[in-house]
């Protein structure tokens, strides 16, 4: 009797057994089976409207890969979601500076240009050469918009020649300038006025930029972002730091609104360029839709949508129809202004935080 009791208890532990097997090997076919469905998948963490939607639905057509877009508003709020790992992004556009600190930060992994030939093509060299300044070997990014940041000014406004950062320290002008609420680009012109680099991490210098910010700071109207655009577009203000990227939707708006691309002293060139997470699950998705925004078709497309300056050489043809000769000056300016020009660098996070802390010193003054 004891011996049936005994082989009772072992056989209900071996059914027990079998069923914790079983339902174990369910959930890992239907693991298999969801992970099945995910490599159709692409991960993609953009600015917000900087890509035509009709763009992504061609990919979507052409491919079979369902895109799913998140969206951030400035370089600050994105890294930390890449640093943390929390979400597990395929492919990001972060602006140069970025870029340069993701990439010191062992988070991005090298891109396979065999596997994008339409970005080796179409993509000027120059811009990779300017790209060097945050990917020194060009392995970790392809650049998707450029452009610099400039002054626009209203010609019923401002009566004399603006060719210079200078103007925005004229008291004519007092109540009517408009400047970015940003530190990095409110420090660079400050700092080129002095003649200084806008990567500098001499502290003297950045003291110096930060005191004759102060000084301009009687005649600023407002600093801002959007907003600048919105004063300008509606004659409220008779100058702006704004990026060119903006210029010719702006100019559309306001016909008597001008654009100086690089006063005299220098200005910053910027880029975005797309770049692959190091904990990407779809490099190989991320990579097809990186050479396939660099198709001319494409670029061409999407261009009509952003407005901005692309380094694809090959859509001017295609667009440049449907534009003034002031509109194709802005958003297709001769290789030549990029000489000399500098591109924001990631300074670490000491300067990081001193620029910010100058940069809050000139708003509380």
């Amino acid at each position: 009797m004891k011996n049936l009791q005994i082989f009772g208890r072992l056989l209900g532990v071996l059914l027990l057994f079998s069923t914790l097997l079983l339902a174990s090997g369910c959930d890992m076919f239907a693991g298999n089976d969801e992970e099945a469905d995910d490599a159709d998948t692409l991960y993609l963490y953009n600015w917000g409207d900087y890509i035509d939607d009709a763009v992504i639905e061609q990919f979507e057509d052409e491919t079979g890969i369902h895109v799913i877009k998140d969206e951030y508003d400035t370089n600050e709020s994105m890294y930390p979601r890449i640093a943390e790992g929390a979400e597990s992004y395929d492919l990001v556009c972060p602006s140069d500076y970025m870029i340069d600190k993701m990439r010191q930060n062992d988070l991005l992994q090298p891109l396979d240009f065999e596997a994008m030939p339409n970005a080796r093509e179409y993509i000027g060299q120059v811009y990779y050469e300017q790209s060097r300044a945050f990917d020194p070997d060009n392995a970790y990014s392809v650049p998707y918009c450029w452009g610099t940041v400039g002054i626009m000014y209203n010609t019923k406004m401002v009566d004399e020649p603006v060719d210079s950062w200078k103007i925005l320290w004229n008291p004519k002008y007092r109540g009517s300038i408009l400047m970015q609420d940003s530190a990095r680009d409110a420090m660079m012109v400050a700092l080129r006025v002095l003649g200084y680099s806008m990567n500098t991490t001499d502290e003297r210098e950045l003291r110096d930029a930060r005191d004759l910010l102060i000084a301009e700071k009687p005649l600023v109207q407002a600093y801002g972002i959007d907003d600048i655009r919105d004063k300008l577009a509606s004659g409220e203000a008779a100058l702006g730091v704004i990026f060119s990227g903006e210029a010719i939707n702006l100019m559309e708006a306001n016909p008597d609104l001008r654009f100086v691309p690089a006063p005299k002293e220098g200005t910053n060139v910027w880029i975005d360029s797309w770049v692959i997470p190091k904990n990407a699950r779809h490099k190989e998705n991320a990579e097809k839709f990186i050479d396939f925004l660099c198709r001319p078709d494409i670029a061409a497309k999407n261009f009509e949508f952003l407005g901005y300056s692309m380094p694809n050489t090959a859509i001017q043809e295609q667009v440049e129809d449907d534009m003034d000769d002031d509109e194709i000056e802005i958003a297709f300016p001769d290789e030549s202004i990029l000489e000399g020009q500098e591109t924001y660098q990631y300074l670490g996070e000491a300067m990081d935080k001193l620029y910010t802390r100058l940069w809050l010193q000139v708003k509380v003054e």
